[in-house]
């Protein structure tokens, strides 16, 4: 029997549709909506962990104390009674003048005293007598007190032709030579105290929130860059800087050892907040999408679903999940190119390069 040319046509349609038909109840994939193999992927469960916050500053180390050392008087230099590098400690006698010249002018005032006092006392008895006036009287008694004073100022010369430490510490280079002719502020050396350091900071504005005395700090320097120091802060400036808005501040440390000089800079961390359960995750699983942060999750049912996730801070290769995410959900930190969201997944034990 002979069929027409319309009805061979649509007999072709119905047999093409027949057999799509059959294919998709043939085919598991389709039947649970899955849409193709399981991707294979590394997944590790989002973990809470104590995290510390802290931002990264260059600083500037300043011994504890430091003073040039200068004469008050002029004089001969006799004695140099300390090596430059050397240690000295707490009222040690450092330079010493040729006295001489004191000791001669402190007897002339102590023999004015003695004739001003015998003056006094004779002008006192007087005037109780009524024999002088009060105007003789005064002049008397401003002479004595005129003669005191001066006693006491060439007893002040005498003591400062001996120049000693204010604090123990090391003593700097030396200035001056034996012999040598000084006028009073001449310098002579400079003693510097390091057994306890100070690290000085300038933080920024929007962190003085989170800083209290106590806090810690960490740090290095370039000269041993494979040691740590650490010390606490003690001061925070109550005054901002207006050109740069910053704060200064100044930590302590104890440098016994010697390690640390002025003028050094200071690499430090600055801790600013301690949270004990942040929830962190693999920076590897953090995908950007656009303005979105995004990480690939697996539900309970084995599939990957996009979740749009806030990232706090990152340390060491992890990264602070501020919200998104619950402690113990699974992200895949490797096949995320191959992922599409419902896709099915397959975990794969190769973790152990994200353990936390």
């Amino acid at each position: 029997m002979f069929l027409g040319p319309r009805i061979l046509a649509a007999a072709t349609i119905l047999a093409t549709a027949l057999a799509g038909c059959s294919k998709k109840q043939d085919d598991p994939s389709a039947a649970k909506g899955g849409g193709g193999m399981a991707v294979q992927v590394v997944a590790v469960p989002a973990t809470q962990r104590p995290v510390s916050e802290s931002i990264s500053l260059v600083g500037s180390i300043a011994p504890n104390e430091m003073v040039d050392i200068k004469a008050e008087v002029d004089g001969l230099v006799t004695t140099i009674n300390f090596s430059e590098g050397g240690r000295v400690e707490k009222d040690q006698l450092l330079v010493a003048l040729d006295q001489t010249r004191f000791v001669a002018q402190l007897a002339e005032a102590e023999a004015n005293l003695k004739l001003a006092r015998t003056t006094f006392d004779r002008t006192k008895q007087l005037f109780a007598d009524k024999l002088i006036s009060q105007q003789e009287y005064d002049q008397s008694s401003a002479v004595y007190a005129a003669n005191e004073a001066g006693v006491d100022l060439r007893r002040r010369e005498l003591r400062n032709a001996r120049i000693t430490a204010p604090f123990g510490g090391i003593a700097t280079a030396r200035m001056i030579s034996p012999g040598q002719v000084i006028s009073r502020a001449t310098p002579l050396t400079t003693v510097v105290d390091i057994d306890t350091v100070k690290v000085e900071v300038n933080v920024p504005e929007r962190y003085l929130g989170q800083l209290k005395n106590g806090q810690k700090i960490v740090f290095k320097v370039a000269a041993f860059p494979k040691d740590q120091f650490s010390g606490e802060v003690f001061f925070i400036s109550p005054q901002l800087e207006t050109t740069t808005r910053t704060a200064l501040i100044k930590a302590r440390i104890d440098n016994r050892d010697g390690k640390l000089r002025g003028g050094m800079f200071a690499n430090l961390d600055l801790s600013l907040q301690l949270r004990e359960f942040a929830l962190l995750i693999p920076e590897p699983a953090i995908v950007n999408n656009a303005d979105v942060t995004m990480v690939f999750a697996i539900t309970t049912n084995g599939t990957a679903v996009m979740k749009p996730v806030k990232i706090g801070i990152r340390i060491e290769g992890r990264a602070e999940v501020l919200s998104g995410l619950s402690p113990g959900e699974m992200v895949v930190v490797e096949g995320t190119q191959k992922l599409r969201p419902g896709a099915p997944v397959r975990l794969s034990t190769n973790d152990s390069a994200y353990s936390f």
